[in-house]
């Protein structure tokens, strides 16, 4: 039952996430990925959806609002003005400053759960891996790193906020 739903939801599950992602600035596979994830909580439940095609579609529209109302409230480091870019020059309180940040968010991170830390450590290294390459590192699929990337770095939030707050 669940194969079949899945081998038939999967053409439609990609054009939706491909037709919203852009929009939402999400990956389409974390988009996929995600719904796929809240199609089997839902199997897992004993209440399949009654119309699959119509709830993949409302889902996928669901999920992409809620990652657009994400990224309207984040704050892109870009915009630091202590980041010099790597040239290495600049005020050194800024440059202090900026240090001071890599070290909390580097201390924070190793205090996350789970293989949170390895993961984050991965994402924000100098290195540039790809998906495929940090997938292969931690040994999990690629498929499963975009929502887990989602809920290490939701974890993140929570963990900073007093810190952010206070500072």
């Amino acid at each position: 039952m669940t194969y079949d739903l899945v081998t038939a939801l999967r053409p439609l599950l990609t054009a939706e996430a491909s037709a919203e992602a852009y929009a939402s600035g999400a990956e389409p596979a974390d988009l996929e990925q995600t719904v796929w994830l809240l199609l089997l909580e839902r199997l897992d439940a004993h209440d399949p959806p009654h119309d699959p095609p119509g709830w993949l579609r409302r889902t996928v529209r669901t999920e992409a609002r809620r990652t657009r109302r994400t990224a309207r409230h984040e704050t892109p480091w870009a915009n630091d003005p202590a980041d010099t870019s790597g040239t290495g020059e600049g005020d050194p309180e800024l440059l202090a400053l900026a240090a001071a940040r890599r070290r909390a968010l580097r201390d924070a991170v190793r205090r996350l759960p789970g293989r949170c830390p390895r993961l984050l450590e991965a994402l924000l290294s100098p290195h540039d891996s790809t998906y495929r390459e940090i997938a292969g590192e931690l040994g999990i699929s690629q498929g499963s790193l975009g929502p887990e990337r989602s809920r290490c770095l939701g974890c993140l939030r929570r963990l900073l906020a007093p810190e952010v707050a206070a500072g």
